[in-house]
């Protein structure tokens, strides 16, 4: 079966401001990419809005409703320092939560084994009831409590090897040992969390945390001790990755040096594992990821892994 990528131009309308990492042209990059005739195979699709509901999954209803009424009818706004929406900002964190939400609904239809969602904002540093680090929804925990909730997953994963350790996802899954969290990040770094020792209600949270410096074989090494034993065990019936690029050399916001042939070889070891445990169901949403050339070619070399699978 086909892989599944889902996109919508209204993520390039989130406009972050002059000389922001976030920007649209993260996303411009990836998506000229994957237009190279190697995936013309893709199943593209348009990323719908998230419904409310869905949301909520995360989100306590307060927390959306005060982010979508922080959208500004012109100019910016700060959430936080870091976090700069514009008058599309709305538009683009719904488009970005939905395309992950209906990449679960098509891949529990079985219309493809695994799908890549193209969107930003990103999503993992969204805490429950608070938008930080350039995030406003948690893309990837909607999803993940999409399949849990709506489809009957009993044990759902998500991996994440972005640069930055995702704090909002571990504060949404921590106290809940049918949903299972592993990250690989450079610490000490942004945000500050993501320890060893923050091993979540049941075990159910994997940190494997990366000096400064640390390269493929650090990684490499932390995948295969740390992430996949845990993850072997926890046995998921859907497993999510959190894609984010920015630990990769030549990006300039960290000091990992990760090349695109990493991030092949970590989505080829667990589409194996899904395949295992799960019918190869994946669904990968973009994270960081702020070098333009490094960005493009490590999306590339996970989209051409995910459609090897």
């Amino acid at each position: 079966m086909s892989t599944l990528l889902y996109s919508h131009p209204a993520c390039l309308y989130h406009d972050t401001g002059e000389y922001h990492p976030e920007r649209a042209d993260r996303l411009r990059a990836v998506l000229a990419a994957l237009d190279a005739p190697a995936f013309a195979g893709l199943d593209r699709r348009e990323a719908p809005r998230a419904a409310i509901e869905d949301l909520l999954r995360v989100h306590p209803r307060s927390h959306v409703e005060g982010v979508l009424a922080a959208i500004p009818a012109s100019g910016h706004r700060g959430l936080d320092p870091d976090t700069i929406v514009s008058p599309g900002s709305g538009e683009a964190a719904l488009r970005a939560a939905g395309a992950v939400a209906a990449a679960v609904d098509a891949v529990m239809a079985g219309e493809a084994t695994n799908a890549f969602c193209a969107v930003r904002p990103p999503g993992h540093h969204a805490e429950p009831d608070r938008a930080m680090g350039f995030c406003l929804f948690n893309n990837i925990a909607i999803g993940a409590l999409r399949a849990h909730q709506e489809h009957g997953c009993e044990r759902v994963a998500v991996i994440d090897f972005d640069v930055h350790h995702g704090n909002g996802t571990q504060a949404t899954f921590a106290r809940d040992p049918r949903l299972f969290y592993a990250s690989t990040h450079q610490w000490p770094l942004y945000p500050g969390t993501g320890a060893r020792d923050e091993r979540g209600i049941a075990g159910n949270i994997v940190n494997a945390p990366l000096q400064p410096n640390a390269g493929s074989a650090d990684f490499r090494f932390a995948v295969a001790e740390f992430v996949l034993p845990a993850l072997e065990d926890f046995r998921p019936d859907f497993l999510f990755i959190s894609a984010g690029f920015d630990a990769h050399r030549r990006d300039p916001l960290a000091a990992l040096n990760l090349s695109e042939e990493d991030y092949a070889w970590i989505t080829g070891k667990l589409t194996e594992l899904a395949g295992r445990h799960c019918a190869g169901r994946v669904v990968s949403a973009l994270e960081g990821g702020y070098d333009l050339e490094a960005l493009a070619d490590s999306a590339a070399a996970h989209v051409a892994a995910l459609m090897r699978a």
